[in-house]
């Protein structure tokens, strides 16, 4: 009995916190609610204009031919078309996978590995990170142009030198085919690698010091630490840099553009690239913007494929 009135009691009450709650425009108006909207419209009226106004633009672009000199005209998805069927995608597209895969092969355990390495040295860390960003500090352009002449074919390169010490080489690094790319892949690496393992860092300085001790307590050697404390520790944030890594290295242009200009023989032709040359060299805007389309939704697909990929592993 006493259990029913309770249940009652709790359901006048619920109802009357509803109606107590529900929407008055005089209650809106009097607790500052004209005021809050006179703030907040201006602010996402300039959000959308500058965010998504660019993206509108550029579907509206992808069903037009202009070459921005002319009047635009309307052909619907025939710059669609025009781009699927395009020889060159194909090869663009083949070296924009070749060089994601080498980057998160090699180049992707490099920042992590930097990372443990500078928290476990605890002694003189903040001279580690300094030098670890230090490539970060550099302009890509000017880090780009000295790593060019770093790679210079001649017998008298700075690496084909260093190489010849040992009796290697010399190497034609960005003049061959087969080793350009991964010249690039080595060159990303370097100027990336630091910036990424600050964040690790910065993730490691969150783990509790007391799992640490209570492993170097149980004998627990620097390997096991690192396998059964730290990685799974840094598992979340892996996953995230993992997912932005993906996404920067299919949207590769500046280092393929300066180091090789997409050669030679198109090696490192990537589909960034090939945007470029629909829209500066052939002065076809519109089939660039569709390119840019497709590329913006396979990306959109990744990133969906890839969150129900690691949800299970992130949340366990």
């Amino acid at each position: 009995m006493s259990k029913t009135i309770e249940m009652a009691a709790a359901s006048r009450f619920t109802d009357r916190h509803r109606r107590r709650r529900r929407f008055s425009v005089v209650r809106w108006y009097r607790s500052g609610g004209l005021a809050a909207l006179f703030f907040a419209v201006p602010l996402v009226l300039i959000f959308l204009y500058f965010n998504w106004g660019p993206i509108v633009r550029g579907v509206v672009l992808s069903l037009q031919h202009t070459n921005y000199v002319g009047p635009a005209q309307w052909v619907g998805l025939h710059n669609f078309e025009f781009v699927l069927t395009d020889p060159g995608l194909g090869k663009a597209a083949l070296n924009t996978l070749y060089y994601a895969v080498l980057a998160l092969i090699f180049g992707f355990p490099i920042p992590i590995l930097l990372a443990v390495l500078i928290n476990e040295l605890r002694r003189w860390d903040w001279l580690y990170n300094v030098l670890a960003y230090l490539p970060a500090v550099v302009p890509p352009v000017a880090g780009i142009l000295l790593w060019k002449f770093f790679y210079d074919p001649s017998a008298n390169g700075i690496f084909n030198t260093i190489l010849s010490w040992v009796g290697l080489g010399p190497y034609p690094w960005l003049n061959s085919g087969a080793m350009a790319m991964p010249s690039i892949v080595v060159y990303t690496t370097w100027a990336g690698a630091g910036s990424t393992a600050i964040i690790y860092i910065a993730a490691l300085a969150g783990v509790r010091s007391e799992l640490y001790e209570a492993a170097e307590i149980d004998g627990a050697g620097i390997w096991s630490r690192i396998w059964h404390i730290t990685l799974p520790q840094l598992r979340n944030i892996i996953l995230i840099m993992m997912l932005l890594q993906l996404i920067g290295t299919f949207q590769l242009f500046n280092e393929p553009f300066i180091f090789t200009g997409g050669g030679p023989n198109n090696a490192t032709q990537t589909v960034m690239l090939r945007i470029y040359n629909y829209a500066f060299v052939n002065s076809d805007y519109g089939a660039a913007t569709a390119l840019s389309v497709l590329l913006a939704f396979a990306l959109c697909l990744l990133s969906v494929a890839y969150y129900f990929a690691t949800k299970k592993w992130g949340s366990s």
